[in-house]
């Protein structure tokens, strides 16, 4: 049957040796006929196979009676299939097209859903060895299906069959896995390193919006991948032409070089010129990017002394943030910060700290408490007035060079310290490495004078009641 399947010349032929011939068709044949139904669709003229389209050959194959009958046999036998006949029924599904709320793809997903925990390395490595492609990967990786599997051995199996097949790979198949690299925080080098050799060979083919994608992997993950000393010159020289193009995606490309610690100094000359800033201001994302361009002038100011170009006009300086992240209040029930404010409160009282104080350049400190030389947490009503952070509502106007001095002033008799309670979302999967946002604000509140203390949540985890705390 197998053999007959595949040297089938059209797509009635297949159909009919599967529908009439139920008897002698096994589980692994049906990922096999809708295989060789999409090879076949490919090559006959007409529209683009899309899903649901009922132009052309593809749409007049999914509305075949003989096809239905084909489908409803896999969705009536998919709980006796093995592992493996699951997961290529469900590629075949994607390769060929069919929409996400169709019965059969609605059906292999949650048959596979409730799978995971048995599926094996083989399973998915033989599938991602032998049947792959670009239209299989990119309704793949847009499955909520493949966004909740985190296990380690499909990224080890992704891990061994991506740098082979990338060449063959398009940049929007590319850009996905790369956007489930980073939602994942997997911070897996040959994924990571595949992603940068594909973007150093492709890319003065691609557009900023597609760059900046598969760029924020590596500062996701804090992640320098091993070819950035091409890579990064590349990038500056790409940029350097298409600035102007893509401004939002400009701001991107350079707050992820930023936080790897890379600063383009031509390109800066560039974005913080007043053609791009007041090209900036009328279009509609412009406080976003107002954000970002703050933020980054913030960096060079902390970071990048020998820098000598144009900055950013104070009056276009805001706050990168003005509360606590959106991500961190969605995860609020699952934080350790409700524990240490609760410590906090017995320990020294409510009015010797301060919980989400927003720090110019607009970084959201989780607990911001004073301390004397003697070792002694102070009320705030005895800080300086001028030491105190300003509030998240004022304007961003002063140097933050001007700050750093008169913070350092007062160190002689106070020294802010910054409690930073490090939830799992702010680490890289299953590592110590905290994500590149994360890394870059410790970074400018230690330069900006302040002390941090980390709390990592896998010391917080095996604390035991409040007094332990």
């Amino acid at each position: 049957m197998k053999r007959l399947i595949e040297r089938s010349r059209s797509v009635g032929e297949v159909l009919r040796w599967v529908t009439q011939n139920p008897g002698k068709v096994s589980a692994s044949h049906y990922p096999i006929a809708l295989h060789k139904l999409g090879q076949l669709l490919q090559q006959q003229p007409g529209p683009p196979m899309g899903a649901g389209d009922s132009r052309g050959p593809a749409g007049q194959v999914l509305e075949q009676p003989e096809f239905h009958v084909l489908c409803q046999a896999i969705v009536s036998g998919c709980a006796k299939f093995d592992n493996f006949s699951i997961v290529n029924c469900l590629y075949a599904a994607a390769a060929l097209g069919l929409p996400g709320e169709s019965p059969l793809v609605r059906v292999l997903e949650d048959e596979s859903r409730s799978r995971l925990g048995r599926f094996n390395q083989k399973d998915v490595s033989m599938v991602f060895s032998s049947e792959a492609n670009n239209k299989a990967l990119e309704a793949i990786f847009s499955s909520q299906l493949f966004y909740e599997n985190r296990q380690e051995r499909f990224i080890r199996s992704m891990a061994e069959w991506l740098p082979r097949k990338a060449e063959n790979l398009t940049p929007y198949t590319m850009a996905l896995i790369a956007k489930y690299v980073a939602r994942h925080r997997l911070r897996e080098p040959r994924l990571l390193d595949t992603i940068a050799n594909f973007l150093l060979k492709r890319g003065e083919q691609l557009d900023s919006k597609v760059i900046q994608k598969l760029v924020f992997p590596f500062s996701r993950m804090n992640y320098r991948p091993s070819n950035h000393g091409e890579l990064f010159p590349k990038l500056e020289a790409i940029l350097e032409q298409k600035a102007g193009s893509s401004p939002l995606a400009t701001v991107n490309i350079l707050m992820s070089m930023f936080q790897l610690s890379h600063f383009p100094q031509t390109v800066l000359h560039q974005v913080f010129s007043p053609g791009f800033i007041s090209n900036v201001m009328s279009s509609p994302y412009a406080l976003i990017v107002r954000r970002y361009l703050s933020l980054l002038d913030a960096a060079v100011e902390l970071e990048f002394h020998e820098y000598s170009g144009p900055r950013l006009d104070p009056r276009y300086r805001v706050l990168m943030f003005e509360h606590a992240l959106t991500a961190d209040e969605a995860n609020r029930k699952y934080s350790y910060k409700g524990l240490v404010a609760e410590a906090l409160r017995q320990l020294v009282g409510e009015e010797c700290y301060r919980q989400d104080e927003v720090l110019p350049p607009g970084y959201c400190t989780d607990f911001l408490l004073w301390i004397n030389r003697s070792g002694t947490v102070l009320p705030l009503s005895r800080v300086p007035a001028a030491s105190r952070a300003p509030p998240a509502t004022s304007p961003v106007t002063m140097s933050l060079r001007s700050s750093v001095l008169a913070l350092t002033s007062d160190l002689q008799d106070f020294a802010p310290v910054v409690l930073s309670v490090n939830d799992k979302w702010h680490y890289c999967q299953n590592s110590d490495i905290l994500v590149g946002s994360r890394a870059m604000r410790d970074r400018h509140l230690r330069l900006l004078g302040y002390c941090l203390v980390q709390l990592p949540y896998t010391e917080l985890e095996k604390v035991s009641g409040i007094e332990e705390a």
